[in-house]
């Protein structure tokens, strides 16, 4: 552990980020969180344990237990068509070509499965251009679209100002750019995903995400929206070495219209420890069973074929992908196959190692460190050390 916070306190004396928390845990309750550097550059509010942070897409393997939950009181079934929760996605329309023209269609072959959003094999998410550095949405019709609408269909930022019915109405004018069940694409699976589950419970996505999980689980500091004593205390956030202008604390101190299940929440190390934690006990917290063990079995462990895979190209780095979280099926310089969890774009990055034990998690507001090998630094000497 000694050897891990000198190599992280080494990238932050390097200037390569201005601070960090993060936290390593064992299966047998042993607890090493730390705290480096502070909250921007030239500042001098140094970063604390308790430090709230935009977590981004870390959210989503959060939404996805509390979908498992809803599964297994009955409210949903992995096998049935959205279209009873989501008429407005019945009857889908599928691109002959991502990037064809958005009437030149074919009817989809079958309708979108619970399980479809769950597995992000919808038919529906992110484009990137491969040969743009770095790679960007490619200026297809169906991207033009959908920014014309202010869905907010990457990047968490600028929210979207649609509610959530209206968002829905207007994603479900957009054509899929594959037939369901066929090719692994990111992101727009997850914001559907929320929709669908506050549908199911018949209640706002925050309030069923903190009934069913952050409550029971103790995750005080975890929402769509925060106190305005935590909104701002934010830290910045940075991206290729400067300072970027995303969602201000006035935002966050008040619920968004759209509350994002792709990337929308914000929280602190304990609380993406403690949910961590909690999968790693098979869906038990202090002793009580919030969620089977079959149900944690299913979003840790990788449904897509090897084709679905390497489609994933850049995203997916050769992973697979259970529910709302990447899991390794192959065996990399940090684990043995079976390792799982997931990065947020704005540097946030939480994994659980079965083979060891551990829970990692590593919170900053830098983006840079996903591709500089901080987070693969971070987990490789993490899942190794002694706590």
């Amino acid at each position: 552990m000694d050897e891990l916070r000198r190599a992280l306190a080494t990238r932050v004396d390097d200037g390569e980020l201005p601070g960090l928390v993060y936290a390593v845990a064992t299966a047998g309750g042993a607890i090493r969180v730390d705290a480096i550097g502070v909250k921007e550059f030239g500042g001098g509010e140094p970063m604390r344990r308790e430090t709230v942070f935009r977590i981004a897409s870390v959210t989503k393997p959060m939404l996805a237990a509390v979908t498992m939950m809803l599964v297994e009181d009955g409210a949903l079934a992995l096998a049935e068509p959205v279209d009873r929760l989501l008429p407005e996605l019945a009857d889908r329309r599928v691109l002959r070509r991502p990037d064809g023209p958005l009437d030149d269609t074919e009817p989809a072959a079958r309708p979108i499965t619970v399980e479809d959003v769950l597995t992000f094999r919808m038919g529906h998410g992110i484009l990137l251009d491969p040969a743009a550095d770095p790679p960007v949405n490619p200026p297809y019709p169906v991207v033009r679209a959908a920014q014309e609408l202010r869905l907010t269909l990457a990047e968490p930022d600028p929210r979207t100002p649609h509610g959530v019915d209206e968002w829905t109405k207007l994603f479900g004018t957009l054509p899929l750019l594959h037939q369901p069940g066929t090719h692994w694409t990111y992101n727009s699976s997850a914001l559907v995903l929320g929709v669908l589950v506050a549908r199911a419970a018949g209640r706002p996505l925050e309030t069923v995400m903190r009934e069913r999980l952050f409550g029971p689980l103790g995750m005080t500091k975890t929402g769509f929206s925060l106190p305005p004593e935590l909104a701002n205390g934010l830290p910045a956030y940075y991206l290729g070495g400067e300072r970027q202008e995303v969602s201000r604390p006035d935002e966050w101190a008040r619920p968004p219209a759209f509350p994002s299940g792709a990337g929308g929440l914000a929280s602190t190390v304990d609380d993406v420890l403690t949910f961590g934690r909690f999968l790693l006990a098979g869906g038990v917290h202090n002793g009580t069973r919030l969620l089977r063990a079959e149900s944690v079995a299913r979003m840790t462990t990788n449904h897509l074929t090897p084709e679905q895979i390497a489609g994933g190209g850049m995203l997916l780095g050769g992973h697979g992908w259970g529910y709302g979280t990447s899991v390794t099926v192959e065996p990399d310089e940090v684990s043995p196959p079976g390792r799982y969890g997931w990065d947020g774009g704005y540097g946030t990055s939480w994994c659980n190692d079965p083979d060891s034990g551990r829970v990692c998690v590593l919170l900053t507001q830098v983006s840079d460190v996903l591709w500089n090998g901080t987070v693969t630094e971070f987990q490789r000497l993490a899942v190794r050390a002694a706590v």
